[in-house]
């Protein structure tokens, strides 16, 4: 499988940097209570492990977008397809993100909460690939800078499918991938694979 994918970042890897992002977090929103909210689907699985690691009074928040066509791709405009259930005015809004390219659709939805006056909007990111970034953008907390490459796992997919991976995988052969989407369903039941696919 290593001519198809190979592993970037580890389980143990992602739930030990999360613990360390939560930690952060804790300690610069002390006395604070802020809400995080999980843009579906890709984050929920980051989302539901980084709030056991946050040490607050936080609430959490569902948002789910659609481009229009091929807008996102250029303007980052898309259409909001579910909203928040609660006002986050005056609230610390913390975007809960499973990565970030380009950067601007992150820059739109910052416009669309900042229009709604809360005390502050900040990213939380599991994955930075800042090496796609069109946008000037601050991301605040960061789990790993992510190289240019299509990604799958811990709530990355591909056609819908293994987002329950517990670790991420960079696809070296993407046309192989389309070809035989099926390759992967070992890893299902094998559970974490070796880094080097060839042991």
């Amino acid at each position: 499988m290593q001519d198809v994918v190979n592993v970037l970042y580890r389980s143990e890897d992602i739930r030990q940097r999360i613990r360390e992002i939560g930690h952060t977090i804790t300690e610069d929103y002390e006395n604070r209570k802020p809400v995080l909210v999980s843009v579906l689907k890709g984050s929920s699985i980051f989302l539901a492990d980084l709030v056991r690691e946050i040490d607050l009074p936080l609430t959490v928040d569902f948002m789910s977008i659609s481009a229009y066509g091929g807008a996102a791709e250029k303007s980052g405009v898309v259409r909001i397809l579910k909203d928040l259930d609660q006002d986050v005015g005056e609230r610390d809004v913390l975007i809960v993100e499973d990565i970030i390219d380009t950067g601007l659709t992150a820059s739109y939805l910052i416009s669309v909460l900042e229009a709604r006056d809360p005390r502050s909007v900040e990213f939380v990111t599991l994955l930075d690939k800042s090496v796609r970034r069109i946008t000037p953008l601050p991301i605040r907390y960061s789990g790993f800078d992510c190289p240019d490459r299509f990604v799958i796992g811990y709530g990355l997919d591909f056609e819908e499918r293994y987002r329950n991976l517990p670790f991420i995988l960079s696809v070296e052969d993407y046309p192989g991938l389309i070809e035989r989407p099926e390759v992967l369903e070992g890893f299902l039941l094998e559970g974490e694979p070796p880094a080097d696919l060839s042991e």
